[in-house]
């Protein structure tokens, strides 16, 4: 077994230690491979996790074993790794493909990015819900982005869709203009409850799992400032070897599941698709919540 590979990535010397260390043992991926499947992935993942606060999860020993989360920049990490510093906490940014490879050698199988970008921390250029199922099964989860994205229409909004790599969906909503994670909390309870009980038997807002029966849990919660969500296409520690994966709405449709987009088969995907969510980083096609603030406060009143 070969202890180390040197790589040259943009100009940047990065020694990938233990290349054959199996980090999805189930999936038959090694360090090596992973490497390069990031490397692969890099031109899609990158532009999404750019001026955002980064925290990985870290599996030194692969899937099914000991990990932990990791936001400060650990004292090693040599002086070309981007990093902003956020209250107490400095931060890496993850901006470059050689700053991707240096994570992935770390065995960071999971990059989670803050709702804000860095140099405005109070206004998300995106309102996100995060939907999960609280038994197994992938068609519920389905329904109730569907029925999201009906009620959405109805408002003059639309939103973008991705796996979470896991069992849910995450569904997007670029935003023009500026407003507050306080402004888009407003909103996004005025739809979760709208939803919940226009469907009681479908949707719930519970936050512990174990009272939430067999229905799908709508989170509305989790968009705040302080807080993360898997990046687009950054894979998942399950044993699988997942990945966060945009979808068309019109894929959503029985049998299909989260576990067939795994780091082998998301090339593929890409090399057919392109980047769905291509639109997060445009200025066009972006919406305004003026209107339904102005509603909510008014039926606040």
């Amino acid at each position: 077994m070969t202890d180390q590979r040197v790589v040259s990535v943009e100009g940047k010397e990065i020694a990938i230690t233990n290349p054959e260390k199996m980090l999805y043992p189930s999936a038959g991926i090694t360090k090596w491979d992973y490497v390069l499947h990031l490397t692969r992935l890099a031109p899609y993942l990158l532009p999404h996790s750019r001026r955002r606060f980064l925290t990985t999860i870290r599996y030194p020993h692969g899937t099914g074993d000991e990990f932990f989360y990791q936001k400060n920049v650990p004292s090693h990490a040599p002086d070309w790794i981007p990093t902003a510093r956020d209250g107490k906490v400095t931060y890496i940014l993850l901006e470059d493909t050689p700053t991707l490879v240096w994570l992935a050698n770390l065995a960071c199988l999971e990059f989670h990015l803050s709702f804000n970008l860095v140099d405005d921390p109070d206004h998300p250029p995106e309102l996100v819900f995060d939907l999960d199922p609280s038994v197994e099964g992938f068609d519920r989860v389905m329904e109730v982005a569907l029925l999201t994205r009906e009620v959405l229409n109805q408002l003059d909004l639309d939103a973008l869709v991705k796996t979470s790599g896991a069992t849910g969906l995450q569904l997007y909503i670029p935003l023009k203009g500026r407003f507050t994670f306080e402004q888009t909390r407003r909103v996004s309870h005025f739809i979760a409850r709208y939803l919940e009980e226009k469907h009681p038997r479908l949707i719930t807002l519970e936050r512990i799992k174990k009272n939430r029966g067999d229905k799908v849990y709508f989170d509305y919660l989790q968009h705040w400032r302080g807080k993360s969500l898997i990046a687009p296409y950054s894979p998942r520690a399950r044993e699988q070897a997942t990945v966060s994966t945009p979808l068309k709405w019109s894929e959503l449709r029985p049998g299909l599941v989260p576990e067939q987009f795994t780091l082998p088969a998301v090339h593929r995907r890409l090399a057919e698709t392109g980047d769905l969510f291509q639109p997060l980083l445009s200025r066009e096609n972006r919406f305004d919540l003026s209107r339904i603030l102005d509603f909510v406060e008014r039926k606040r009143k």
